[in-house]
């Protein structure tokens, strides 16, 4: 064993870590090649929760005690397993909910007022004094929001704040200021823009069926600033391509990064690349828990944001 903990960063976006990590401990990255000859040492494993968990490095690995998750989401952890071999995991709650919102919000203002189209005929010189572009108002805007969750219910308030209305579904029923659809399909026929923010699972994975995507309609917009997973994306480019939907203003993708051939000329689309809880104020919340979450685990003290 070293004399500092040696700790395992897993995915190459999670680089920039390395410049926080490499002092109190001995840091490998498992994209530089796997470090078989460390495989005794290392202690921690640094992941980001929407990448798949390796499961069979882990059992290579048997000085291993913890799981250290620098997102929010962990959908892609096994947490029982985990449990089960005495691995104790942590995430970053609650840092990042209002600014998803806010993109979310984003998203929808720039995809109904049609943000994006305008600013290429600006700078296409297709501005003339003939050409006037209309769009909707979003005053009376039938909102329903997917999973009332931190980033649903601040969601929620913002487009109740624009004059819209709103309403929710998820699989529980909670109070709350805004009335719950009886059913995720009716959600979407009595919504003109439907906000996907719930937790993604093997359990909901496609939750956003053809069947629901037409039921929104060929005026509604489906947003999505959870995870990919939870859309079916062929059904939905199906529906745009045929006119079924009316638009999409997207996130997250299934899988990540998209291949940009996917979108090319699709009608009434706006995409950003999983930016939506990237501030840098989340971003520094994130790593603070992160580097308290590894001195607690590695030190023998309970860990600071456990997964619940």
């Amino acid at each position: 064993m070293t004399d500092r903990p040696a700790i395992l960063i897993m995915q190459r976006h999670l680089a920039p870590l390395t410049a926080f990590l490499d002092g109190p401990y001995v840091v490998y990255r498992f994209w530089e090649g796997p470090p078989v000859e460390a495989q005794n040492d290392i202690r921690a494993l640094v992941v980001a929760g929407e990448f798949p968990l390796d499961k069979a490095l882990i059992e290579r690995l048997p000085n291993l005690e913890q799981i250290a998750c620098f997102t929010a989401g962990y959908e892609q952890i096994d947490i029982d397993w985990c449990r089960a071999r005495g691995l104790k995991v942590s995430h970053a709650p609650g840092v990042n909910h209002e600014d998803v919102a806010d993109h979310a919000l984003a998203l929808i203002l720039a995809a109904r007022r049609r943000i994006v189209t305008g600013d290429r005929q600006v700078r296409a010189g297709g501005w003339t004094s003939e050409s006037k572009t209309i769009t909707a108002s979003l005053k009376d805007q039938r909102v329903g929001v997917v999973g009332l969750g931190a980033i649903g219910e601040a969601v929620a308030r913002r487009c109740a704040a624009l004059r819209m209305t709103v309403s929710w579904w998820g699989p529980r029923d909670k109070a709350a200021a805004w009335p719950r659809a009886a059913s995720l399909l009716d959600l979407a026929k009595a919504s003109d823009i439907l906000v996907v923010a719930c937790r993604a699972d093997d359990d909901n994975r496609g939750l956003i069926s053809r069947e629901v995507i037409e039921a929104l309609g060929p005026d509604g917009l489906l947003v999505n600033v959870a995870r990919g997973q939870l859309v079916d994306e062929d059904a939905l480019i199906a529906a745009l391509k045929s006119g079924r939907l009316g638009g999409a203003a997207l996130d997250v993708f299934e899988p990540e990064p998209t291949d940009p051939a996917r979108w090319a000329d699709l009608p009434d689309v706006v995409l950003t690349p999983h930016t939506g809880g990237a501030t840098t104020q989340a971003v520094q919340a994130m790593l603070m828990l992160l580097l308290q979450n590894l001195d607690a685990g590695l030190n023998g003290r309970d860990l600071v944001t456990p997964i619940p």
